[in-house]
Protein backbone atom coordinates (compact mmCIF):
# COMPACT_ATOMS: atom_id res chain seq x y z
CA UNK A 1 0.00 0.00 0.00
CA UNK A 2 1.03 3.23 -1.31
CA UNK A 3 2.28 5.79 2.13
CA UNK A 4 1.40 9.35 2.48
CA UNK A 5 4.82 11.62 2.87
CA UNK A 6 4.75 13.94 5.63
CA UNK A 7 7.40 16.51 5.89
CA UNK A 8 8.36 17.57 9.42
CA UNK A 9 9.59 20.89 9.48
CA UNK A 10 10.54 22.13 13.20
CA UNK A 11 13.81 24.25 15.02
CA UNK A 12 13.79 21.88 17.94
CA UNK A 13 15.30 18.47 17.51
CA UNK A 14 12.85 17.05 20.65
CA UNK A 15 9.94 18.19 18.44
CA UNK A 16 11.21 16.96 15.16
CA UNK A 17 11.08 13.18 17.18
CA UNK A 18 7.90 13.55 18.51
CA UNK A 19 5.93 14.37 15.68
CA UNK A 20 7.74 12.15 13.91
CA UNK A 21 7.38 9.38 15.89
CA UNK A 22 3.89 10.39 16.29
CA UNK A 23 3.39 9.83 11.96
CA UNK A 24 5.15 6.28 12.44
CA UNK A 25 2.48 4.97 14.59
CA UNK A 26 -0.28 5.54 11.59
CA UNK A 27 0.74 2.92 9.30
CA UNK A 28 -0.56 4.95 6.25
CA UNK A 29 2.57 7.54 6.47
CA UNK A 30 5.83 7.81 6.72
CA UNK A 31 8.48 10.41 7.23
CA UNK A 32 9.57 12.19 4.18
CA UNK A 33 12.09 14.55 5.93
CA UNK A 34 12.52 17.16 8.18
CA UNK A 35 13.86 20.40 8.34
CA UNK A 36 14.91 22.93 10.80
CA UNK A 37 13.67 26.37 10.02
CA UNK A 38 11.74 27.72 6.83
CA UNK A 39 14.44 27.93 4.50
CA UNK A 40 14.95 24.33 4.52
CA UNK A 41 10.70 24.01 4.24
CA UNK A 42 10.62 25.65 0.95
CA UNK A 43 14.08 23.44 -0.31
CA UNK A 44 12.56 20.11 0.88
CA UNK A 45 9.40 20.82 -0.38
CA UNK A 46 10.20 21.61 -3.85
CA UNK A 47 13.05 18.45 -3.71
CA UNK A 48 10.82 15.68 -1.79
CA UNK A 49 7.18 16.88 -2.82
CA UNK A 50 5.71 15.62 0.14
CA UNK A 51 2.20 14.85 0.53
CA UNK A 52 2.02 16.68 3.99
CA UNK A 53 3.47 19.19 5.63
CA UNK A 54 4.04 19.71 9.60
CA UNK A 55 5.34 23.41 9.83
CA UNK A 56 6.37 25.07 13.16
CA UNK A 57 5.75 28.84 13.13
CA UNK A 58 8.72 30.32 14.95
CA UNK A 59 11.71 29.34 13.40
CA UNK A 60 15.27 31.09 13.03
CA UNK A 61 16.48 32.22 9.26
CA UNK A 62 12.42 32.06 7.95
CA UNK A 63 10.01 31.60 10.13
CA UNK A 64 6.92 29.18 9.27
CA UNK A 65 4.42 31.70 8.11
CA UNK A 66 7.14 33.09 5.23
CA UNK A 67 8.02 29.62 4.29
CA UNK A 68 4.11 28.65 3.72
CA UNK A 69 3.36 31.75 1.78
CA UNK A 70 6.83 30.66 -0.83
CA UNK A 71 5.08 26.80 -0.81
CA UNK A 72 1.79 27.87 -1.53
CA UNK A 73 3.06 30.28 -3.92
CA UNK A 74 4.87 27.47 -6.32
CA UNK A 75 3.69 24.10 -5.14
CA UNK A 76 0.86 24.11 -2.85
CA UNK A 77 0.78 21.17 -0.61
CA UNK A 78 -1.53 20.71 2.57
CA UNK A 79 0.43 22.55 5.82
CA UNK A 80 -1.04 21.55 9.28
CA UNK A 81 0.88 24.55 10.87
CA UNK A 82 1.97 24.03 15.13
CA UNK A 83 1.62 26.98 16.70
CA UNK A 84 2.79 28.37 20.59
CA UNK A 85 -0.49 29.57 22.59
CA UNK A 86 0.73 33.07 22.76
CA UNK A 87 -0.06 36.53 21.33
CA UNK A 88 2.12 36.68 18.41
CA UNK A 89 1.26 32.65 18.02
CA UNK A 90 -2.28 32.81 17.87
CA UNK A 91 -2.21 35.59 15.15
CA UNK A 92 0.10 34.28 13.48
CA UNK A 93 -1.66 31.13 13.46
CA UNK A 94 -4.73 33.13 11.95
CA UNK A 95 -2.73 34.33 8.84
CA UNK A 96 -1.72 30.92 7.99
CA UNK A 97 -4.91 29.70 7.96
CA UNK A 98 -6.10 32.45 5.94
CA UNK A 99 -2.74 32.36 3.59
CA UNK A 100 -3.99 28.39 2.88
CA UNK A 101 -2.91 26.17 5.92
CA UNK A 102 -5.44 23.42 6.48
CA UNK A 103 -5.32 23.45 10.12
CA UNK A 104 -3.44 24.07 13.33
CA UNK A 105 -2.61 22.16 16.46
CA UNK A 106 -0.80 23.92 19.69
CA UNK A 107 2.40 22.71 20.50
CA UNK A 108 2.72 20.86 23.14
CA UNK A 109 4.63 21.33 26.36
CA UNK A 110 7.69 18.76 26.32
CA UNK A 111 7.64 17.99 30.06
CA UNK A 112 3.71 17.05 30.12
CA UNK A 113 2.86 13.52 28.60
CA UNK A 114 -0.61 13.75 28.20
CA UNK A 115 -0.73 17.17 26.44
CA UNK A 116 1.69 15.90 24.12
CA UNK A 117 -0.32 12.58 23.80
CA UNK A 118 -3.50 15.04 22.66
CA UNK A 119 -1.60 16.58 20.18
CA UNK A 120 -0.37 13.49 18.65
CA UNK A 121 -4.19 11.96 18.37
CA UNK A 122 -4.63 15.71 17.09
CA UNK A 123 -2.13 15.53 14.70
CA UNK A 124 -3.40 11.66 13.32
CA UNK A 125 -7.07 13.13 12.99
CA UNK A 126 -5.98 15.43 10.62
CA UNK A 127 -3.29 13.42 8.82
CA UNK A 128 -6.14 11.13 8.70
CA UNK A 129 -8.99 13.56 7.29
CA UNK A 130 -6.43 15.10 4.64
CA UNK A 131 -5.41 11.66 3.02
CA UNK A 132 -9.67 10.76 3.23
CA UNK A 133 -10.10 13.94 0.81
CA UNK A 134 -7.22 13.42 -0.99
CA UNK A 135 -8.66 9.72 -1.88
CA UNK A 136 -12.01 11.23 -3.17
CA UNK A 137 -10.04 14.12 -5.28
CA UNK A 138 -11.75 16.74 -3.68
CA UNK A 139 -9.15 19.06 -1.87
CA UNK A 140 -8.96 22.22 -2.92
CA UNK A 141 -7.37 25.67 -2.18
CA UNK A 142 -8.64 29.11 -1.85
CA UNK A 143 -6.47 31.97 -2.54
CA UNK A 144 -4.65 33.87 0.67
CA UNK A 145 -7.28 36.93 1.37
CA UNK A 146 -4.90 39.43 1.12
CA UNK A 147 -0.87 40.78 0.71
CA UNK A 148 -0.85 38.70 -2.96
CA UNK A 149 2.33 40.05 -4.29
CA UNK A 150 3.83 38.78 -0.77
CA UNK A 151 3.19 35.18 -1.98
CA UNK A 152 5.98 34.91 -4.21
CA UNK A 153 9.36 36.61 -3.45
CA UNK A 154 10.25 39.57 -4.31
CA UNK A 155 11.62 39.20 -8.15
CA UNK A 156 14.68 41.39 -7.42
CA UNK A 157 15.95 39.51 -4.21
CA UNK A 158 18.56 37.61 -3.94
CA UNK A 159 17.85 33.71 -3.21
CA UNK A 160 17.78 32.93 0.51
CA UNK A 161 21.14 31.81 2.31
CA UNK A 162 21.08 28.17 1.81
CA UNK A 163 18.78 27.61 -0.58
CA UNK A 164 19.54 24.99 -2.80
CA UNK A 165 19.57 25.60 -6.64
CA UNK A 166 16.44 24.02 -7.36
CA UNK A 167 14.13 25.91 -5.02
CA UNK A 168 15.60 29.48 -5.87
CA UNK A 169 15.23 28.74 -9.62
CA UNK A 170 12.07 27.60 -9.08
CA UNK A 171 10.87 30.29 -6.45
CA UNK A 172 12.48 32.45 -9.14
CA UNK A 173 10.67 31.46 -12.21
CA UNK A 174 7.71 32.21 -10.06
CA UNK A 175 8.27 35.67 -9.41
CA UNK A 176 8.69 36.15 -12.74
CA UNK A 177 5.76 35.60 -13.57
CA UNK A 178 3.86 37.60 -10.85
CA UNK A 179 6.40 40.76 -12.16
CA UNK A 180 4.85 40.20 -15.92
CA UNK A 181 2.05 41.21 -14.51
CA UNK A 182 0.11 37.63 -14.77
CA UNK A 183 -1.34 36.65 -11.30
CA UNK A 184 -0.67 33.51 -9.99
CA UNK A 185 -2.77 32.52 -7.34
CA UNK A 186 -2.17 29.40 -5.08
CA UNK A 187 -4.65 27.11 -7.02
CA UNK A 188 -2.96 27.90 -10.22
CA UNK A 189 0.62 26.74 -9.32
CA UNK A 190 1.89 23.85 -10.69
CA UNK A 191 5.66 24.08 -10.70
CA UNK A 192 7.28 21.08 -9.49
CA UNK A 193 9.53 19.32 -11.89
CA UNK A 194 8.34 16.05 -10.40
CA UNK A 195 4.88 16.73 -10.96
CA UNK A 196 5.27 18.20 -14.67
CA UNK A 197 7.00 14.44 -15.38
CA UNK A 198 4.28 12.73 -13.98
CA UNK A 199 1.25 11.32 -16.04
CA UNK A 200 -2.03 12.61 -15.94
CA UNK A 201 -3.29 9.77 -13.48
CA UNK A 202 -1.07 10.53 -10.73
CA UNK A 203 -0.54 7.24 -8.07
CA UNK A 204 -2.78 6.58 -5.33
CA UNK A 205 -0.87 8.16 -2.34
CA UNK A 206 -0.34 11.32 -4.44
CA UNK A 207 -2.72 14.48 -3.46
CA UNK A 208 -5.10 15.67 -6.23
CA UNK A 209 -3.38 19.06 -7.34
CA UNK A 210 -5.79 21.76 -7.71
CA UNK A 211 -7.35 22.90 -10.65
CA UNK A 212 -5.76 26.10 -12.69
CA UNK A 213 -7.92 28.56 -13.12
CA UNK A 214 -7.56 31.89 -15.05
CA UNK A 215 -7.51 35.02 -13.43
CA UNK A 216 -10.99 36.80 -13.64
CA UNK A 217 -10.73 40.16 -14.77
CA UNK A 218 -13.55 41.01 -13.69
CA UNK A 219 -12.82 40.49 -10.08
CA UNK A 220 -9.45 42.16 -9.65
CA UNK A 221 -7.38 41.47 -6.76
CA UNK A 222 -6.38 44.51 -5.59
CA UNK A 223 -8.49 46.29 -2.92
CA UNK A 224 -10.34 49.50 -3.58
CA UNK A 225 -9.70 52.24 -1.81
CA UNK A 226 -12.64 53.24 -0.90
CA UNK A 227 -13.02 52.91 3.77
CA UNK A 228 -16.17 54.01 5.08
CA UNK A 229 -15.98 58.14 5.74
CA UNK A 230 -14.26 58.30 9.24
CA UNK A 231 -16.75 61.51 9.55
CA UNK A 232 -19.99 59.64 9.00
CA UNK A 233 -19.61 56.72 12.15
CA UNK A 234 -23.61 56.78 12.67
CA UNK A 235 -23.02 54.50 9.01
CA UNK A 236 -23.61 51.38 11.06
CA UNK A 237 -26.72 52.72 12.27
CA UNK A 238 -28.69 52.71 9.16
CA UNK A 239 -30.54 50.08 8.52
CA UNK A 240 -32.29 49.41 4.83
CA UNK A 241 -31.02 47.66 1.25
CA UNK A 242 -27.79 47.41 0.42
CA UNK A 243 -26.13 49.74 -2.24
CA UNK A 244 -25.31 48.48 -5.47
CA UNK A 245 -21.60 48.56 -6.55
CA UNK A 246 -18.69 47.59 -8.55
CA UNK A 247 -18.49 43.79 -8.50
CA UNK A 248 -16.87 41.90 -5.09
CA UNK A 249 -13.35 41.46 -5.60
CA UNK A 250 -11.05 38.16 -4.94
CA UNK A 251 -13.82 35.69 -6.94
CA UNK A 252 -12.56 32.73 -7.83
CA UNK A 253 -12.74 32.49 -11.77
CA UNK A 254 -13.69 28.91 -11.22
CA UNK A 255 -16.25 29.62 -8.43
CA UNK A 256 -19.11 26.83 -9.07
CA UNK A 257 -22.80 28.23 -9.74
CA UNK A 258 -25.80 27.56 -6.91
CA UNK A 259 -26.86 23.87 -7.51
CA UNK A 260 -29.46 23.72 -10.38
CA UNK A 261 -31.91 21.88 -7.58
CA UNK A 262 -32.01 24.96 -5.46
CA UNK A 263 -31.13 28.04 -7.45
CA UNK A 264 -29.89 31.10 -5.83
CA UNK A 265 -31.94 34.15 -7.03
CA UNK A 266 -30.01 36.67 -8.14
CA UNK A 267 -28.50 39.90 -5.78
CA UNK A 268 -26.78 43.50 -6.97
CA UNK A 269 -23.05 42.74 -6.58
CA UNK A 270 -21.62 44.80 -3.49
CA UNK A 271 -18.70 46.88 -3.57
CA UNK A 272 -16.25 45.83 -0.83
CA UNK A 273 -13.90 48.65 0.02
CA UNK A 274 -11.26 47.66 1.93
CA UNK A 275 -9.15 48.39 5.08
CA UNK A 276 -5.73 48.51 6.16
CA UNK A 277 -4.58 44.90 5.73
CA UNK A 278 -3.48 44.14 9.82
CA UNK A 279 -0.20 41.83 8.75
CA UNK A 280 0.81 44.72 6.65
CA UNK A 281 -0.06 47.61 9.27
CA UNK A 282 1.17 45.96 12.28
CA UNK A 283 -0.53 44.55 15.51
CA UNK A 284 -1.85 47.87 16.46
CA UNK A 285 -4.25 47.37 13.47
CA UNK A 286 -5.59 44.19 14.63
CA UNK A 287 -7.27 46.45 17.96
CA UNK A 288 -11.49 46.87 18.25
CA UNK A 289 -12.59 49.88 16.75
CA UNK A 290 -14.36 52.53 18.80
CA UNK A 291 -17.33 53.11 17.01
CA UNK A 292 -21.01 53.62 17.36
CA UNK A 293 -22.47 50.55 17.61
CA UNK A 294 -25.43 49.05 15.38
CA UNK A 295 -29.30 49.44 16.44
CA UNK A 296 -30.65 46.80 19.28
CA UNK A 297 -33.95 46.53 17.81
CA UNK A 298 -33.67 44.38 14.34
CA UNK A 299 -36.27 41.69 12.79
CA UNK A 300 -33.51 39.64 10.90
CA UNK A 301 -30.74 37.77 12.98
CA UNK A 302 -27.97 35.41 11.42
CA UNK A 303 -25.96 32.52 12.60
CA UNK A 304 -23.05 30.74 10.99
CA UNK A 305 -21.42 27.62 11.74
CA UNK A 306 -18.02 26.42 10.18
CA UNK A 307 -14.76 24.63 11.13
CA UNK A 308 -11.76 23.30 9.34
CA UNK A 309 -11.38 25.61 6.21
CA UNK A 310 -13.54 28.28 8.37
CA UNK A 311 -11.17 31.32 9.37
CA UNK A 312 -11.11 31.70 5.54
CA UNK A 313 -14.19 31.52 4.80
CA UNK A 314 -15.37 33.65 7.23
CA UNK A 315 -13.00 36.06 5.56
CA UNK A 316 -14.70 35.96 2.32
CA UNK A 317 -18.23 36.15 3.44
CA UNK A 318 -17.76 38.81 6.78
CA UNK A 319 -16.11 41.13 3.99
CA UNK A 320 -19.02 40.81 1.63
CA UNK A 321 -21.27 41.75 4.00
CA UNK A 322 -22.21 45.58 3.90
CA UNK A 323 -21.80 48.53 6.78
CA UNK A 324 -25.05 49.27 7.38
CA UNK A 325 -26.13 45.27 7.29
CA UNK A 326 -29.42 45.55 9.70
CA UNK A 327 -28.79 42.03 11.19
CA UNK A 328 -26.13 40.98 13.60
CA UNK A 329 -24.00 37.89 13.18
CA UNK A 330 -23.69 35.06 15.73
CA UNK A 331 -20.41 32.50 15.02
CA UNK A 332 -19.40 29.35 15.87
CA UNK A 333 -15.96 28.71 14.81
CA UNK A 334 -14.24 25.30 16.19
CA UNK A 335 -11.66 26.54 17.52
CA UNK A 336 -9.62 26.15 21.11
CA UNK A 337 -9.22 29.34 23.10
CA UNK A 338 -7.42 32.50 22.69
CA UNK A 339 -7.56 31.94 18.92
CA UNK A 340 -10.87 33.15 18.56
CA UNK A 341 -9.76 36.69 19.63
CA UNK A 342 -6.81 37.00 17.18
CA UNK A 343 -9.48 35.55 14.74
CA UNK A 344 -11.95 38.17 15.62
CA UNK A 345 -9.43 40.65 15.53
CA UNK A 346 -8.16 40.09 12.19
CA UNK A 347 -11.60 39.88 10.32
CA UNK A 348 -12.58 43.30 12.02
CA UNK A 349 -9.15 44.70 10.20
CA UNK A 350 -11.01 43.31 7.35
CA UNK A 351 -14.61 43.38 7.50
CA UNK A 352 -16.90 46.73 7.19
CA UNK A 353 -18.82 45.23 10.04
CA UNK A 354 -17.53 45.08 13.59
CA UNK A 355 -16.04 41.65 14.17
CA UNK A 356 -15.40 40.73 17.76
CA UNK A 357 -15.28 37.97 20.01
CA UNK A 358 -18.42 37.35 22.44
CA UNK A 359 -18.76 38.39 25.68
CA UNK A 360 -21.34 36.77 28.09
CA UNK A 361 -24.25 38.70 28.62
CA UNK A 362 -23.80 41.69 26.19
CA UNK A 363 -26.47 42.99 24.13
CA UNK A 364 -26.76 42.13 20.17
CA UNK A 365 -26.48 44.63 17.99
CA UNK A 366 -27.25 45.13 14.14
CA UNK A 367 -24.05 45.32 11.90
CA UNK A 368 -21.81 43.05 14.23
CA UNK A 369 -20.69 39.50 14.20
CA UNK A 370 -19.83 37.87 17.32
CA UNK A 371 -17.74 34.85 17.50
CA UNK A 372 -17.95 32.31 19.77
CA UNK A 373 -14.91 32.25 22.34
CA UNK A 374 -12.88 28.57 22.18
CA UNK A 375 -14.00 26.45 24.91
CA UNK A 376 -17.67 27.95 25.24
CA UNK A 377 -20.96 27.61 23.83
CA UNK A 378 -22.40 30.47 22.14
CA UNK A 379 -26.43 31.12 23.29
CA UNK A 380 -28.94 33.90 22.69
CA UNK A 381 -31.30 34.62 25.26
CA UNK A 382 -33.95 37.35 25.55
CA UNK A 383 -32.78 40.08 27.60
CA UNK A 384 -35.77 42.17 30.28
CA UNK A 385 -35.65 45.55 28.15
CA UNK A 386 -36.57 43.59 25.62
CA UNK A 387 -33.60 42.87 23.43
CA UNK A 388 -31.25 40.18 23.25
CA UNK A 389 -28.56 39.02 24.71
CA UNK A 390 -25.24 36.47 24.38
CA UNK A 391 -25.50 33.79 26.72
CA UNK A 392 -21.99 31.62 27.10
CA UNK A 393 -21.85 28.59 28.83
CA UNK A 394 -19.56 25.50 29.91
CA UNK A 395 -21.99 22.93 29.46
CA UNK A 396 -20.82 19.79 28.05
CA UNK A 397 -19.03 19.58 24.61
CA UNK A 398 -21.55 18.81 21.73
CA UNK A 399 -20.37 15.97 19.29
CA UNK A 400 -16.85 16.61 20.36
CA UNK A 401 -17.19 20.12 20.19
CA UNK A 402 -17.26 23.96 22.71
CA UNK A 403 -18.49 26.09 21.13
CA UNK A 404 -20.79 23.53 19.52
CA UNK A 405 -22.85 24.76 15.84
CA UNK A 406 -25.55 22.77 16.88
CA UNK A 407 -26.12 24.15 20.68
CA UNK A 408 -26.02 27.92 18.67
CA UNK A 409 -28.69 26.94 16.21
CA UNK A 410 -31.21 25.45 18.67
CA UNK A 411 -30.74 28.49 20.92
CA UNK A 412 -32.76 30.62 18.24
CA UNK A 413 -35.72 27.99 18.32
CA UNK A 414 -38.36 29.89 19.70
CA UNK A 415 -37.49 32.99 18.72
CA UNK A 416 -40.11 33.38 15.99
CA UNK A 417 -40.79 37.14 16.02
CA UNK A 418 -36.81 37.44 14.20
CA UNK A 419 -36.80 36.18 10.89
CA UNK A 420 -33.82 33.60 11.38
CA UNK A 421 -31.24 32.71 8.84
CA UNK A 422 -28.84 29.75 9.38
CA UNK A 423 -25.52 29.33 7.11
CA UNK A 424 -23.43 25.84 7.47
CA UNK A 425 -19.73 26.14 5.61
CA UNK A 426 -16.50 23.59 5.31
CA UNK A 427 -15.84 21.24 8.27
CA UNK A 428 -15.49 18.13 9.27
CA UNK A 429 -17.89 16.07 10.87
CA UNK A 430 -21.86 16.76 11.23
CA UNK A 431 -22.21 19.42 13.90
CA UNK A 432 -24.93 22.03 12.95
CA UNK A 433 -27.20 19.86 10.56
CA UNK A 434 -29.84 18.76 13.51
CA UNK A 435 -29.62 22.28 14.79
CA UNK A 436 -30.29 23.64 11.02
CA UNK A 437 -32.95 21.17 10.63
CA UNK A 438 -34.59 21.65 14.10
CA UNK A 439 -34.50 25.79 12.94
CA UNK A 440 -36.29 24.94 9.91
CA UNK A 441 -38.99 23.16 11.31
CA UNK A 442 -39.42 26.12 13.50
CA UNK A 443 -40.53 28.44 10.63
CA UNK A 444 -36.45 30.20 9.82
CA UNK A 445 -36.12 32.38 6.73
CA UNK A 446 -33.52 30.33 5.08
CA UNK A 447 -31.15 27.89 5.60
CA UNK A 448 -27.57 27.39 3.47
CA UNK A 449 -25.01 25.17 3.03
CA UNK A 450 -21.84 26.08 1.12
CA UNK A 451 -22.24 24.00 -1.73
CA UNK A 452 -19.02 20.80 -2.40
CA UNK A 453 -17.55 22.63 -5.23
CA UNK A 454 -16.08 25.56 -2.84
CA UNK A 455 -15.61 23.95 0.46
CA UNK A 456 -12.32 22.91 1.61
CA UNK A 457 -14.11 19.87 3.80
CA UNK A 458 -17.45 18.69 2.48
CA UNK A 459 -18.32 17.54 6.02
CA UNK A 460 -20.79 19.85 7.83
CA UNK A 461 -22.93 21.09 4.54
CA UNK A 462 -23.48 17.83 3.07
CA UNK A 463 -24.87 16.63 6.12
CA UNK A 464 -27.19 19.22 6.48
CA UNK A 465 -27.92 18.64 2.88
CA UNK A 466 -28.60 15.17 3.61
CA UNK A 467 -30.96 15.95 6.24
CA UNK A 468 -33.15 18.35 4.27
CA UNK A 469 -31.89 20.87 6.33
CA UNK A 470 -30.67 22.84 3.90
CA UNK A 471 -32.99 25.01 1.83
CA UNK A 472 -30.15 27.03 -0.35
CA UNK A 473 -27.06 25.20 -1.79
CA UNK A 474 -24.53 28.08 -2.39
CA UNK A 475 -20.68 28.51 -3.51
CA UNK A 476 -18.88 30.24 -1.07
CA UNK A 477 -18.53 33.54 -3.42
CA UNK A 478 -22.04 34.02 -2.80
CA UNK A 479 -22.92 33.47 0.46
CA UNK A 480 -22.71 37.17 1.32
CA UNK A 481 -25.14 38.47 -1.68
CA UNK A 482 -27.22 35.80 -0.56
CA UNK A 483 -27.40 36.96 3.03
CA UNK A 484 -27.79 40.33 1.61
CA UNK A 485 -30.26 39.38 -0.47
CA UNK A 486 -32.42 37.57 2.28
CA UNK A 487 -32.04 40.52 4.94
CA UNK A 488 -31.62 43.89 2.91
CA UNK A 489 -32.82 43.61 -0.51
CA UNK A 490 -35.64 40.83 -1.10
CA UNK A 491 -38.98 42.72 -0.54
CA UNK A 492 -41.16 41.42 1.96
Amino acid sequence: MARYRVLVVDDSPFMRQVFSDFIATAPEFEVAGIAANGQEAVERALELEPDVITMDLEMPLMNGLEALQKIMSVRPTPVIMVSAVTDNGTRDTIRALQYGAVDFIRKPGGSVKQEIGNVGEQLRELLHMIAEMAAKGNFRWLPAVEEHAALVPDPHAEAAPGMGSKASAIVEAAAGETASGRETPPAAASSSPRAAAEPPEAPPRRLAKPAAAAPDASAPRAPKPNPRPAAKPAGRETAGPATAGPAKTGRRADAAPPSPAVPAASAPPMARPAKRPAAAAGPEAEQPREETPGRTAFEHLVAIGTSTGGPRALHEVLTGIPADFPAPILVVQHMPPKFTNSLAQRLDSFARIRVREAQDGEIVRSGTAYIAPGGRHLTLAGAPSGEYRIVLTDEEPRSGHRPSVDRLFESLIGFRELKRHAVLMTGMGSDGAKGMRALLDDGAESTIAESEDTCIVYGMPRSAVELGAAKQVVPLQQIAQALVREVSVRKR
